[in-house]
């Protein structure tokens, strides 16, 4: 066989499922954030526990060893802690300007549309609504208003990854059991929490809870990696993960929403509260994956053209994110503002989903032509280990 056969065999057989379920989750994110959007019915929250935001920090701690706990393990010069430490401020610096970017965007945005159309009061806190005395908590992260809260604590996690990296690397437990401690304390006394000068209750998305699940990603990666790719369980504990998911539908399906009755059996919504991240939403999430791991028929859709759809959006998650915040924020407005009747519902979720599916088609197409220039070729390029490296190097 040829190299370039070789090349697009290896290409044939790549595992596109991480990627896959990161583009999923980001579409639920896209119509999770338009309240009145009649999508949000068909998205997993509603089906679970938990929700997009648990899979996407999820896959950010097992994208985050790929991208730099193999490259601390190269030698240098190509590796090693500093190439790695280095990218990764870099990489905390891009997601810090987008944020920026971001919170300025919603900011200007909301108060702009205020002088032409009135909008509810909760579109933009009063702190951020007047003047500029809240230029220095948007700065300092101290200023997350709604829908533009995630990113900051991607930023905390990724610089404490060589933290997490040297633990894991003298014992897997060590990690798990410090990770485990810091997530239970905040979950005894959700007081534990970083400042928000426009909640009182501090971040959503508590980054002491938080790191766990970014956590469980490393370690899962960790796992995947040594397993040659692959999550081999046996088909009883696949069992069990489906169990999982179908008390999690009996217990958070919306039965008034269809006035249905009520099949809840256990009524254990206090045990998934998100922003101290309950311990139901952990096994929901690690359910999913696992059972998208080991599984043959989720390979192959994800190599499958609709999988690939999901894929390429999921190989440009930070963009492809901040775009659909944007998008996210003009829908609200317009449906706040010019009702939320049908044809507008269609409208939007079309031009969001081509929006932000055309931006990752074309930011991979730049891709393959900037490597393409270096002499590679597309084969070559396709064939690498792992794209969520490519998205996080």
């Amino acid at each position: 066989m040829s190299s370039d056969a070789n090349r697009i065999d290896k290409r044939k057989r790549r595992d596109h499922r991480v990627d896959a379920l990161r583009g999923l989750a980001l579409l639920m994110m896209l119509t999770d954030h338009v309240y009145s959007d009649w999508l949000n019915r068909l998205t997993m929250r509603n089906f679970g526990f938990a929700d997009a935001a648990d899979i996407f920090v999820l896959l950010a701690g097992y994208a985050s060893y790929l991208a730099y706990g193999r490259l601390i393990m190269r030698p240098p010069p190509a590796g090693g802690w500093r190439v790695a430490i280095h990218r990764i401020v870099t990489r905390c610096v891009r997601l810090y300007l987008f944020q920026l970017i971001l919170l300025f965007f919603y900011i200007a945005l909301t108060r702009l549309w205020r002088l032409e159309w009135d909008v509810p009061i909760d579109f933009l806190e009063p702190e951020l609504s007047h003047g500029f005395d809240w230029l220095l908590a948007v700065v300092t992260l101290q200023a997350l208003p709604d829908m533009v809260n995630i990113l900051p604590i991607y930023i905390l996690f990724l610089l404490s990854f060589p933290l997490m990296f040297w633990l894991l690397r003298r014992s897997p437990y060590f990690l798990l059991a410090g990770s485990f401690t810091l997530w239970a304390l905040v979950n005894l006394d959700p007081a534990i929490n970083l400042p928000n000068v426009i909640d009182s209750d501090g971040w959503y998305f508590d980054p002491f809870a938080w790191q766990f699940i970014f956590t469980i990603g490393v370690l899962l990666a960790f796992i995947v990696h040594r397993r040659g790719g692959h999550l081999n369980v046996s088909g009883r504990f696949r069992g069990l993960c489906i169990a999982v998911l179908i008390i999690g539908v009996i217990e958070c399906f919306p039965y008034k929403l269809y006035h249905l009755p009520d099949l809840r059996m256990f009524h254990l919504q206090a045990l998934a509260d998100k922003s101290s991240l309950g311990p139901l939403r952990i096994l929901d999430v690690l359910a999913i994956f696992i059972l998208v791991q080991s599984s043959g028929w989720c390979t192959r859709f994800a190599s499958s053209s609709p999988g690939q759809i999901l894929a390429v959006m999921g190989r440009h998650s930070l963009e492809v994110f901040c775009l659909g915040t944007v998008l996210d924020l003009i829908i609200r407005l317009g449906m706040a503002t010019f009702g939320t009747h049908w044809p507008l519902q269609l409208a939007s979720n079309l031009v969001g989903f081509l929006c932000v599916y055309g931006l990752a088609v074309w930011l991979d197409h730049h891709k393959y032509e900037a490597a393409l220039m270096e002499g590679k070729s597309r084969a070559e390029i396709s064939g690498r280990d792992d794209a969520s490296a490519r998205q996080d190097g």
